[in-house]
């Protein structure tokens, strides 16, 4: 399913100015850094203007590619799945674990990549300080071999 599918199967696309939005769970996408995100509030979802909360999965045996998120500052949550591998730094030369039950904070234009070398999904639930998932979102190919 397309980015565009995903929201026009969405029926709380826009919300009403005087009322608070219920977003049921739905169609999610494969974003550009190859993990899956089902977006909950978002500018596409509710309107909104400065603010994306949403699931994010990274399918057991796979990774992110190396990218950053140039004008947003990222919260996550690890919910379920076995440990997972976040690499972070300008040549990725730090490594720590995540668990479910973990918070993970990634400044906004800090490179990164996760990886999942666990037999279940790694799923967390992530929050930016941008309305849009992968509005600032720049692929650092050149990195990817930084991360075993």
């Amino acid at each position: 399913m397309t980015i565009v599918e995903a929201i026009q199967s969405n029926d709380n696309a826009i919300a009403a100015s005087h009322k608070g939005s219920v977003v049921k769970s739905g169609a999610g996408y494969r974003a550009e850094q190859d993990s899956d995100y089902e977006p909950g509030v978002s500018a596409e979802t509710v309107g909104s203007k400065s603010i994306w909360l949403g699931r994010i999965t990274l399918p057991a045996g796979k990774r992110t590619r190396a990218h950053v998120h140039e004008h947003h500052e990222t919260a996550l949550y690890m919910l379920s799945g076995d440990e997972m591998e976040l690499w972070t730094g300008d040549q990725l030369e730090y490594r720590d674990i995540v668990r479910p039950g973990d918070y993970i904070f990634i400044p906004a234009n800090m490179l990164h990549v996760a990886v999942n070398r666990g037999a279940q999904p790694a799923v967390v639930i992530g929050a930016r300080s941008e309305a849009t998932a992968q509005e600032s979102v720049v692929l650092r190919p050149e990195m990817d071999c930084k991360v075993p």
